[in-house]
């Protein structure tokens, strides 16, 4: 068959050939329709953050360019403030809902200026510049959103910071008038001045109904719980100040005290310690012989002698802290960015984000009746713990203290862990400082529950100068086919090792170290010589298990990782009748913990024990030359909520009694 069609140099043309007008005009129309396809898709899908720009950029909000809003004499007041809130009576979680972040979303309202029916301001000084800080790192974050019905939580525009600015009536009646007020509900108020003379209250004058407060000056009357969140009170001084970090260690003065406005009783009796303990106390005040002002306020003096403020707190390794008119006080931020250990004497006072934070680990609290005995109080703390203590200190500062932002996060998190509980940071998250990392060492939590591929495991005997029994116990643990290494904890500072051509020959290495101090806690030191996973615990006079046995239970441990797996069993239970705790080492088949004396665990519980464990057990332990399998149970056991497993072994039941 023929075509009939006319053929071009491109082939037939199958299509008449469009006139050029007509061509023009579909492709000019083609293209209108593509602009506007990708116009309406990048407002469809564009943020829409020009309104919370508008609002919320750090350049453009002022308060003078804020709208005028009247209150009228007769508007609403809040009550006083229920003092039972928690927050599932007081806070409607329902509103935060569900999102793949688990993230609550904050809602600020816009900026207002409010005045009385004569026009005078709520507010002597308007908006700070800290609560100024504070709403700009909220609206910076991811916590942020300009969609009033996404919030969960809603913080006013007004700054209630301190409470010495504000008429509290008018500020009141303020809140109420916010549209999604509700009574409070799901609001969070920032302050950190609370009452005023003379009684100075211990959280916000100011009627606020069932809203939250992150309140600096709580006391154990006005804290509500799992409710409230206790913030400090922000030092614009300490972070005008840059502070190099000082390592950890001896300071040239003991005790500090750096307050002004000390009440005359404590400034008496620490002039008494002064007097007492010398030069390991420097006592400051306000430099009378300065004019006042900004200079002044970075002076402190003693005798004529004048010391910069902050500076000088890093001199010293404790630093008081005294309650004064209000229980809060800026001194605990200046002493934290100095690295000086807070002593803090305010009874009743709920510490700065205590839901989270542990502070034992980084202050010391004393009751103020014993501020006479204080300066024996600080002396029985051992210098390893002070150095610990330092560490955490400035780490607490930097992590939470630093700025208003850190301070209105830190909040918003401890808000965040409570209605999202299966998503919140764990004790370590929020009080391990990210310092010491082993690259080795893997925490057993996340072990694959398999056995681990692992080159053996390393025994680890500690031993003073029973040299027989010590060397007996070397012969029958090098006949175990897992054996990878055994290392020898020396721990006898007055007498040395035999010489090397004494010990037995065994087919895999054998390392001797000798340590600077008798104490127990040796054993449990994460050496490196310890390359295995696997670590065997084991006494210089455990001679009574077989290679067969230890090879069993280090296959037992191989099953499970994160368990103690050993061979004597102890248990501890609860004695009603006699009202105490009671320890059973007679032979039953209940248990509750294993010696340590022959134990399997893994290396990681040597870094915890070593650098977690609180200072006052290892202490303990150290002091007694008793009780560390107790601890390493008891720290396992915290750890991974998991019981020990025994292993049935053949061990005499003398042996098993003695221990």
């Amino acid at each position: 068959m023929c075509a009939s069609g006319k053929y071009t140099s491109r082939g037939p043309a199958l299509i008449p050939r469009m006139k050029t007008k007509h061509r023009i005009y579909y492709i000019t129309l083609f293209s209108v329709v593509l602009l506007g396809l990708i116009a309406t898709g990048m407002f469809q899908f564009w943020p829409h953050s020009i309104e919370s720009t508008a609002e919320w950029s750090l350049d453009r909000r002022s308060v003078h360019d804020a709208p005028l809003v009247r209150l009228p004499v007769s508007s609403p007041i809040p009550e006083r403030g229920d003092l039972s809130c928690r927050m599932h009576t007081c806070f409607d979680v329902y509103r935060c809902g569900y999102n793949p972040k688990n993230r609550i979303k904050v809602y600020i309202y816009p900026l207002q200026r409010f005045v009385d029916e004569v026009g005078v301001p709520i507010s002597s000084t308007g908006l700070s510049r800290e609560y100024n800080d504070l709403l700009s790192a909220i609206s910076d974050s991811d916590f942020y959103t300009d969609d009033v019905t996404r919030a969960c939580l809603f913080v006013p525009s007004i700054d209630v910071l301190n409470q010495n600015s504000l008429r509290i009536r008018e500020t009141a009646q303020a809140l109420a008038m916010l549209p999604r007020w509700d009574k409070g509900m799901n609001h969070l108020l920032f302050n950190m001045l609370p009452g005023g003379p003379p009684d100075y209250s211990t959280a916000l004058d100011v009627p606020r109904d069932r809203a939250l407060l992150a309140g600096g000056g709580f006391s154990t009357w006005t804290y509500r719980q799992g409710y409230d969140v206790s913030i400090p009170v922000y030092s614009p001084l300490s972070a005008d100040v840059e502070l190099p970090e000082k390592q950890p260690g001896p300071r040239r003065y003991f005790i500090l005290s750096s307050q002004t406005a000390i009440h005359r009783e404590y400034r008496a009796e620490l002039e008494r310690l002064k007097e007492e303990n010398g030069e390991a106390l420097l006592l400051l005040d306000k430099c009378s012989n300065l004019s006042q002002g900004a200079a002044s306020a970075r002076k402190r003096c003693y005798k004529g002698q004048v010391f910069d403020y902050p500076q000088i707190l890093q001199e010293s390794s404790f630093c008081v802290v005294l309650r004064g008119a209000r229980l809060g006080q800026a001194t605990l931020s200046d002493v934290l960015q100095a690295g000086c250990i807070p002593v803090i004497l305010a009874d009743s006072y709920i510490l700065p984000f205590s839901e989270v934070l542990d502070w034992k680990r980084a202050s010391v609290v004393i009751p103020e009746e014993k501020l006479p005995e204080m300066y024996t109080i600080l002396k029985s703390i051992p210098h390893r713990q002070v150095e610990e203590m330092q560490r955490q200190t400035r780490w607490f500062w930097d992590a939470y203290f630093s700025s208003m932002k850190a301070i209105g996060m830190t909040a918003l998190e401890i808000i965040n862990d409570r209605i999202y509980p299966y998503a919140a940071r764990t004790y370590e998250q929020w009080n391990n400082p990210p310092v010491v990392k082993w690259s080795s060492v893997n925490s057993p939590l996340f072990l694959p529950l398999i056995p681990p591929r692992s080159p053996g495991f390393t025994a680890v005997v500690l031993t003073y100068d029973r040299i027989e029994s010590l060397f007996r116990v070397i012969t029958e643990i090098s006949k175990v086919p897992s054996l990878a290494k055994l290392l020898v904890v020396w721990n006898n500072q007055n007498k040395s090792p035999p010489e090397e051509s004494l010990w037995p020959k065994i087919a895999v290495p054998l390392k001797v170290v000798r340590t600077k101090e008798n104490k127990l806690s040796n054993r449990f030191f994460p050496y490196d010589e310890i390359e295995t996973e696997a670590v065997l615990a084991i006494d210089d006079d455990i001679i009574m298990l077989t290679s067969d046995e230890l090879q069993f239970g280090y296959e037992v441990w191989r099953e499970f990782p994160d368990r103690l797996v050993g061979y004597p069993g102890r248990l501890h239970l609860w004695d009603h009748e006699m009202g105490k705790w009671k320890y059973e080492s007679e032979w039953t088949n209940e248990v509750s913990m294993v010696l340590t004396g022959a134990a399997f665990y893994h290396k990681y519980f040597n870094y915890l024990y070593t650098y977690k464990m609180p200072g006052d057990i290892k202490n303990w332990v150290d002091a007694h030359m008793n009780c560390e399998d107790i601890a390493m149970n008891f720290l396992v056991a915290n750890i991974t909520g998991k019981a020990p497993i025994k292993h049935a072994s053949s061990m005499p039941r003398a042996l098993m009694t003695a221990h």
